[in-house]
This record gives C-alpha cells, structure tokens and sequence, in this order.
C-alpha cells in the first residue's frame, strides 16, 4: 500500500495537479515549521517573499533562497511548501520568493527581481535567525535559470549594491542556462536575437562564481542535457568549482517531485543537494570539481 500512494503521489505531482500538490504539502500543514508569508522586498505585488524557519533555537541558521521555474510566465510561492518544509526540517531558513512574469514584464526584469530578492535577504534575514554569511541559492526550471544569472552575472547584484560572493553556492535543478529562444512567446520575452547572449548564463562565467550544483534528470524533455554539459564545461574551463549529477529516469519535474516527502527516501537528489551545500557551510568552501 504504501509503495502505491507512493506512485500514486508521484504521477500527480508530476502532472502538476492540485491533488498532486496538496498531497506534496500536506506535512507542511501539520509541522511545527513556523511560515513568515507574504513580505515585501519590493514595490510591486509580486515582489513578496516566504520565510521558512526551523524548529528550535539557534543562534543562526544558514539560509537556502530558492526560486521556482514555470517557464516565466507561470507559478506561485504558496505552490511550494514542501520545498520549504524540506529543507527548514534539515536546519536551513528558506525562503521562497515570488517575482514578475510574463507578460508583465519580459528580460531582464525578472532577474532583476531576484536580485531584489537575494539583497532583502542579505540585509534582513538575521532578523529571523538567519546568518547572511551562509546564504545558499537554488532553483528549477526557469527559476534556475534566474539563479544562476544572479551568480555569473554580476550586473544584478551590482544594481542592488551587492556581490555574487554574497552567495556561499549554488543548485541549479533542470536549468536551461545556454539555449536559444524557438518558440513565440519565449522569442517575445528574451528578444530580439542580438539580446540573446544576455540570458545565456554560460557567457559570463570567468571562474569567481561560487561553486555550483548541476541537476538534471535524463528523461526530461523539456531541458536538454547541453544545458548543464556546457555551463559545466565553461566552469571548468575556467577553472571554477562545479558538480553536476544526472538521474536516470527522472524527468523535468519529476526531479523537483523528488524533494517531496514521499519521494526524498526513493531517489538521490535530495541527498546529493543537502550533501553539496552541508560541504559550504563553513568558511572554506574547498574544491569541487566532480
């Protein structure tokens, strides 16, 4: 029975039904993880932030920024409890941010938003326990994509008067970091085709960016393989700090669905993330180059 609710859960999650996520939050309903919703970093209705804190006392937790994908256009924080149930129950404050989409607004805003919301986070989360020296980023899908800009391309952070060093290190799950636009309405958000080079996350690595977790499930087919194959080769070749780990029969959401409570036991992504951030948590964030 329980291997059944366990396909059962999967398949809906992986659908994106509201089933599917009921069932993936339900034990973000029953916790003692104490949820801070709905504050602003920014002036727009969008730009709102949840905050996730562990049980018990500490004198500061480090802290995961985690941004949702949808392709751009789509997507809501109150989507995503199991992510911040997921990872406050291993000890780390999360935060989950909203931002612009389309067609409110095209690139770069968005990006733009996260950067606003990465600097609010860095000023403010000590104010919840938080210890801004170990302040983690993450993402899926298109919110990979806006994660990874905000490291390898400092323009971002620099607008808001901060560093990429300001982040510890990065995970990326499903990213499309080098593609080209071929579809109408993402033509309309990244064009015209001389702006392409600037959503391409692999055209700004030089090797200062902190070191960064590739995940990629094999059988996506929405974010090709060349996306984590080629920012990971420009890492190296700039003698950065990168990891990448593939899964076999994982597809593009099926890898988000494996930081759900019946699926964290089943497959290895969400040891492989709690793995690589618990190696940079400390000062020296060593060598990883696997």
């Amino acid at each position: 029975m329980r291997a059944f609710l366990l396909s059962v859960g999967a398949v809906l999650l992986s659908g994106c039904t509201q089933l599917g996520l009921s069932l993936a939050n339900l034990p973000a309903r029953f916790s003692d993880t104490e949820i801070i919703r709905d504050l602003a970093y920014g002036p727009d209705q969008q730009h709102r932030l949840d905050i996730y804190l562990p049980d018990g006392a500490s004198a500061s937790y480090p802290v995961l920024v985690f941004f949702y994908g949808g392709r751009w256009t789509e997507g809501d924080k109150a989507m995503y409890p199991f992510v911040g149930e997921a990872f406050a129950s291993r000890g780390y404050i999360t935060v989950i941010a909203d931002y612009r989409k389309y067609p409110q607004v095209r690139f770069p805003a968005f990006v733009q938003d996260g950067a606003r919301a990465l600097a609010w986070v860095h000023e403010h989360i000590d104010r919840f326990g938080g210890d801004a020296g170990r302040l983690f980023l993450a993402g899926h899908s298109s919110g990979a994509h806006i994660a990874s800009l905000l490291v390898a391309d400092e323009r971002y952070l620099q607008e808001q008067g901060k560093r990429p060093d300001i982040v510890s290190a990065f995970v990326g799950l499903a990213g499309p970091y080098d593609f080209i636009p071929n579809e109408d309405d993402l033509i309309d958000i990244f064009g015209p085709p001389e702006r392409y080079p600037q959503m391409q996350t692999t055209q700004f690595i030089d090797g200062s960016e902190p070191p960064m977790l590739l995940l990629w499930g094999e059988a996506d087919e929405l974010v090709w393989r060349r996306n984590i194959d080629l920012l990971s080769q420009r890492i190296r070749e700039a003698s950065g700090q990168v990891t990448t780990r593939t899964y076999a029969g994982i597809d593009h959401i099926g890898i988000l669905a494996s930081l759900t409570w019946f699926l964290q036991q089943q497959r290895p992504v969400m040891t492989d993330v709690l793995s690589f951030l618990e190696r940079h948590r400390g000062d020296d964030p060593g060598t990883d180059s696997g």
